[in-house]
């Protein structure tokens, strides 16, 4: 480090100097002062960004394990990204349904074989987590029938609890059919 030399005080009756002997260069010292100032926050804010893309990462890969049960006709297990409970809601054209288990039924309703299922992907999949334990996924599904493809679009609300990333509000809504062509 540069110093700047400085002229030393006479020492008083006891001999000792006040003040101090050599100072640091004033453009050095504002440089340094800045950097130091600086460093402390870049590197909290780069270290808040991993626990932010765990918790993306553990979203995705519920809503891969969703979409590879769906897949395989495994209702059951597509649930297991919703959460257990009787406040779990579905909102859909169809109105408001409530509960874990009226959400199970309605699937089961819906879409009673394998057939039905059909096959899901999603797309456009935005993932936001807004605080430790609240986030929500906006995107698109598509399923391929053999007889029609639907789609439409959805926002799931998630809350993370004891047992992790957990769907507590699903608002889906299907595109509407394309209308028939005249032969």
């Amino acid at each position: 480090m540069l110093f700047a030399a400085k002229e030393l005080p006479m020492p008083n009756e006891d001999g000792i100097r006040r003040g101090m002997t050599t100072r640091p260069a004033p453009q050095l010292s504002t440089l340094m002062f800045a950097a130091l100032l600086l460093f402390p926050i870049w590197s909290l804010s780069s270290s808040a960004k991993p626990s932010q893309s765990a918790d993306d990462a553990a979203i995705l890969t519920l809503l891969n394990d969703q979409t590879a049960a769906w897949n395989r006709g495994d209702i059951e297990g597509f649930m297991n990204g919703y959460w257990h409970s009787d406040q779990t809601e579905f909102v859909s054209s169809e109105g408001v349904s409530r509960g874990w288990q009226a959400l199970l039924e309605r699937y089961r309703g819906s879409y009673p074989d394998r057939k039905a299922m059909g096959h899901l992907t999603f797309s456009n999949l935005e993932i936001r987590v807004e605080c430790s334990t609240a986030a929500y996924a906006v995107g698109e599904y598509h399923l391929q029938r053999e007889n029609d493809n639907p789609s439409g679009v959805f926002t799931l609300n998630f809350r993370k609890l004891p047992e992790g990333w957990r769907i507590v509000v699903d608002h889906t809504t299907a595109f509407a059919k394309p209308a028939p062509t005249s032969k």
